[in-house]
């Protein structure tokens, strides 16, 4: 379909990658050789790979399947006198958490000098939403709908990490994940399968760019493989239990999309599926990457998760850990050193072939020679830092990313946005004035002092008004004693900005939260704020969705600002007094109260469906089924209205195309950009149940105040597909209802059929 990004086929692992530079020196992509010369280079590699295996004992091959973290962000820059050891002996394979050209030249010089055969080391680490430039967190970056933000950020954070000497991240996250209770939350692109499949691709290209062996260029890892973020009651390491067909349909066509955009990594999850740890999964790790979707990645696990199975209670110990997870299709153990201690034992005692050792083994060098490893160890090493660090350009990129992830909630009054001269503005709250949190969990190598906080954005933005300022709490603290400065700076301004939410490590690794409130006593000082009489603006920075149905119910402005990062200040400014008319709608659902979750809009019917006048359908009856915001929500400083739709034909042939198209038209006095979205629903399913609506497409579009803009959409039978009862896949003759609106509750709608019933490929 027309805005469906198509994920590039990428035939050699080392080029291929679309890169999109911003504020960044380089060269063109890299030319795609010819077929033959591709071939002939792939060929002389797989020469390489083998005659270095013939030279490796045993212990050398395990030793490539080990992944040891250095000490630097517990000591500085050293590693652990056993683990040196253990590259200069061939042991150990990659490195992570080893940070700085100086230190990882110092470690790579013991691999390349010092041992047998001179293999160097990968150098990895969690550059998540960026390095040292830090943009927003992935969660809200994803509200921006702009793909370009997001390859853009990626490439960057690819930039200044390399420069530092790294080769490799840990990152996209690409889990899809419906409970905001999950802190991990923050680190994806929210609930909607087909929105992260583009998401997906775009992060890769962003990391990866146009040639692997570049310097600027960082093996991206798609992570966590599979459905990590279905665990549940939303605490983080829990189990799932999750079927084949909303496997198949849910939670793996993120990571197919990565693969089809040639993601050089993928991480196996901490939870299990099916009662089989992701780590000793088989079904994930050789049927569906290695058989169907054929990928060349190497497979590394989450951090010690081999030895955790012996705790999830499948395996009896250490050794039996090692075993399963090498046969199951495990390439590298990260940080347990199960695969260093047992597998050249289980190798001898027959218990692991030693073909799975050889193909791990030439997974790994495979993307080493494609990182340019063997002709440069030093390829991350002498880069210009300074240079292409924390720069001009880069932080304008992020404010860009920041205001475009920006999501209005509220503006029921018109308060916003706000008069730049001849206005008091009382900021308060715990993060009115705070740096370090607006950085967001994972945020690599940021700096908390090179933060804007949002009053100095504010008041870099209107230099003419006059502020006044109060904490009035902390983020979670009972302690009120702040609450009476707060209420006096309110009482002596036209209007309040409350700047609440979350600090940064209230969502990601192992911070689930049961109860996602306002935390601590923000919500009294909120009510204390309102009795002022004066209008109050809420402006959230959290990692997650909060239940917020009081603030929804009695504040007039509501922005959802997440957590920014570097330039979050000045983006909230950007966004608060107009000079930035916000475009961000939500990629979660926001619920009205806890007992909702999990809540997202793409579920499938029930035989009840809710029914105000029947009291035995599905509902419940203290309030709404309804959440409080819903996927696809956001508001402008203009208003937008949808014409009826227009279909090219009531009859889509499998092999044709259907055209959707809706005129939008700016109806207020601002110019604005518009989210147009497009969702379908399978009517009738052909014996298994389907969503009840479903993206298929969007359309980001800016639209000056009074003018129109026609958008049009193209759908094909593959955007109908789904795994059948039968569980082949493909789509099913019949009716279709699509929409096109604003988000996934709202839109004009139209009826089409789908001629006859095809089977595709997946």
């Amino acid at each position: 379909m027309k805005n469906n990004r198509s994920v590039r086929n990428v035939a050699a692992a080392t080029a291929l990658f679309g890169s999109l530079m911003w504020g960044v020196a380089s060269a063109a992509p890299a030319p795609v050789p010819p077929a033959s010369k591709a071939v002939d280079a792939g060929a002389r590699q797989n020469e390489r790979i083998e005659a270095l295996l013939k030279q490796m004992t045993l212990e050398e091959k395990v030793g490539q399947m080990t992944l040891f973290s250095s000490d630097y962000d517990k000591t500085g820059p050293t590693m652990r006198a056993e683990y040196l050891d253990d590259i200069r002996k061939g042991r150990v394979g990659a490195v992570f958490n080893a940070l700085t050209p100086e230190f990882t030249r110092k470690l790579q010089k013991i691999a390349v000098e010092q041992t047998r055969l001179k293999i160097p080391l990968l150098f990895g680490y969690d550059v998540i939403h960026g390095y040292k430039t830090i943009f927003p967190i992935p969660l809200a970056e994803a509200c921006s709908f702009d793909l370009g933000v997001m390859e853009r950020s990626a490439r960057i954070a690819a930039v200044e990490a390399s420069a530092d000497g790294l080769h490799w991240t840990f990152a996209p996250m690409v889990d899809i994940a419906r409970d905001p209770r999950w802190g991990r939350i923050a680190e994806g692109a929210g609930e909607d399968t087909w929105w992260g499949q583009q998401v997906a691709g775009a992060r890769v290209h962003g990391f990866q760019g146009s040639d692997l062996s570049r310097p600027d260029s960082l093996l991206a890892c798609a992570k966590h493989y599979a459905a990590y973020g279905a665990a549940q009651a939303g605490r983080d390491y829990s189990t799932t239990d999750v079927s084949e067909r909303e496997m198949l349909d849910t939670y793996l066509p993120p990571f197919h999309a990565a693969v089809k955009a040639g993601c050089a990594t993928f991480m196996t999850a901490f939870n299990d599926l099916n009662g089989v740890p992701c780590s000793a999964n088989e079904w994930l790790l050789r049927e569906m990457l290695r058989r169907r979707w054929k990928s060349p990645a190497f497979v590394v696990t989450d951090y010690t998760s081999i030895n955790e199975m012996i705790e999830h209670g499948n395996v009896a110990d250490q050794a039996d850990a090692a075993a399963q997870a090498a046969n199951a299709g495990v390439d590298m153990d990260m940080q347990s050193a199960a695969f260093l201690d047992k597998l050249p034992a289980l190798v001898r005692a027959g218990k692991v072939p030693v073909a799975v050792v050889d193909d791990a083994v030439r997974r790994v060098l495979r993307y080493k020679m494609a990182k340019g490893l063997f002709e440069n160890p030093y390829l991350a090493c002498d880069l210009p830092r300074s240079s292409v660090t924390f720069t001009a350009d880069h932080r304008a990129a992020a404010r860009d990313a920041a205001r475009r992830s920006i999501v209005l909630l509220e503006n029921k009054k018109n308060v916003l946005p706000l008069r730049k001269t001849g206005i008091t503005i009382a900021v308060v709250g715990p993060l009115s004035a705070d740096r370090t949190n607006m950085l967001g969990t994972w945020s690599g190598q940021g700096e908390g002092e090179r933060c804007v906080s949002v009053i100095e954005g504010l008041r870099a933005s209107a230099p003419s008004a006059s502020f006044v300022t109060a904490k009035g709490c902390d983020i979670d603290s009972t302690d009120v004693s702040g609450f009476t400065a707060a209420v006096d700076a309110a009482r002596k301004a036209d209007v309040v900005v409350a700047v609440m939410g979350e600090s940064n490590d209230m969502s990601g690794e192992a911070s689930s939260r049961a109860n996602p409130d306002l935390p601590g006593v923000q919500r009294r000082l909120l009510q204390q704020l309102k009795a002022t009489g004066k209008p109050v603006v809420l402006v959230l920075c959290n990692g997650r969705p909060l239940t917020i149905s009081w603030e929804h119910d009695n504040l007039d402005t509501i922005v959802e600002a997440w957590h920014l990062g570097t330039e979050a200040g000045n983006a909230i400014g950007d966004v608060l007094f107009g000079d930035c008319n916000p475009s961000g709608r939500l990629v979660t659902t926001f619920p009205r109260a806890v007992g909702q979750i999990p809540l997202y809009y793409n579920h499938r019917n029930t035989g009840r469906p809710a029914d105000s006048k029947n009291h035995f359908t599905s509902k419940y009856i203290d309030m709404p089924n309804e959440p409080l915001y819903p996927f696809g929500y956001g508001r402008s400083y203009t208003t937008f209205v949808y014409a009826p739709l227009k279909l090219s034909s009531t009859a889509l042939d499998p092999d044709g195309t259907l055209t959707v198209e809706v005129k939008v038209t700016n109806s207020g006095s601002r110019d604005g950009e518009e989210v147009a979205q497009l969702y379908v629903r399978d009517l009738v399913g052909e014996g298994v149940t389907r969503p009840v609506r479903e993206m298929r497409g969007f359309e980001k579009v800016r639209i000056a105040a009074g003018e129109a803009r026609v958008v049009t959409f193209t759908l094909r039978a593959a955007d109908l597909a789904f795994h059948r009862k039968d569980m082949t896949y493909g789509a099913e003759a019949g009716e279709f209802q699509v929409w096109v609106g604003p988000d996934s509750a709202n839109g004009q709608t139209a009826r089409f059929r789908l001629t006859r019933s095809v089977t595709l490929p997946e």
